[in-house]
């Protein structure tokens, strides 16, 4: 069985002191691909590192979070493109709009995000979405940029079955995590009723750590345990889902690269 993690942070310092045993891990639990998502220019350094040392395994994506979008964003914008220049990332992310906390940046947001949209258009490579308090917005510019080079995944998805058709209607993907274990998250009855070719699995590690593991630290190999409940709700063995969602992840990220 091989799981890919779609969306994760293991380059961050929270692996500081046991990241070999974190990567040794997951290929105990069959994850034997890692997409691994930039932040900003403050991650990089850690991401190529990390990517370097474990190349058969960790893939690396190139992108500016939304929370990241400051005053200097244009500089960052630079950053990403002069990265995606070298053709060594397997997708752009993680892009896209987060108003939770802060609007202060909204319009800078939106422009970072289209601009983005568009940088993987030029570059024929998949996005890795990142959308909380905005989702409308965030689906409407993914539909003016819409083209057949424009595909990807609206990670971290916990909407409602609605919100699913109307990403399924783009054709993108959804990102499902560890909140799928959660009792009441609702998310679980939400996937039960999704085709299964319309997902692909992640962790966020070291971030929304599933049931049993939850309250501590997130990491790949946790990613069984996000199999295991989707293959549960859609009573399916968790081979298949392992299959498929992985399948789906090679057409996405792999399918113009050799690994």
């Amino acid at each position: 069985m091989v799981l890919t993690d779609t969306h994760t942070h293991l380059y961050l310092n929270d692996f500081d002191e046991d990241r070999e045993e974190i990567m040794q891990n997951a290929l105990e639990k069959g994850v034997e691909r890692i997409l691994l998502p930039n932040i900003d220019r403050t991650t990089l350094l850690q991401l190529k590192s990390m990517t370097a040392l474990f190349s058969e395994n960790c893939f690396p994506m190139m992108g500016l979070h939304p929370t990241s979008v400051k005053e200097d964003y244009e500089s960052e914008l630079a950053l990403v493109e002069r990265e995606l220049k070298t053709k060594n990332y397997y997708g752009v992310g993680e892009i896209g709009i987060d108003l939770y906390r802060d609007k202060t940046f909204e319009e800078e947001q939106k422009d970072a995000f289209r601009r983005q949209l568009r940088l993987a258009k030029k570059y024929q490579l998949a996005v890795s979405i990142h959308t909380r308090e905005a989702f409308d917005m965030t689906l409407q510019m993914v539909k003016e940029e819409l083209n057949n080079d424009l595909n990807g995944v609206f990670h971290c998805f916990t909407g409602t079955l609605e919100d699913a058709k109307k990403i399924m209607d783009t054709g993108f993907k959804m990102g499902i995590g560890g909140i799928v274990t959660f009792k009441n998250s609702g998310l679980a009855a939400v996937v039960s009723r999704l085709p299964l070719e319309s997902i692909v699995l992640e962790t966020d590690a070291p971030f929304l750590t599933p049931v049993p593991f939850r309250g501590k630290r997130n990491q790949s190999a946790y990613l069984f345990y996000v199999a295991q409940k989707v293959a549960e709700v859609k009573n399916i063995p968790v081979e298949e889902v392992a299959e498929v969602t992985s399948n789906t992840a090679g057409i996405l990220f792999f399918n113009k690269k050799k690994v």
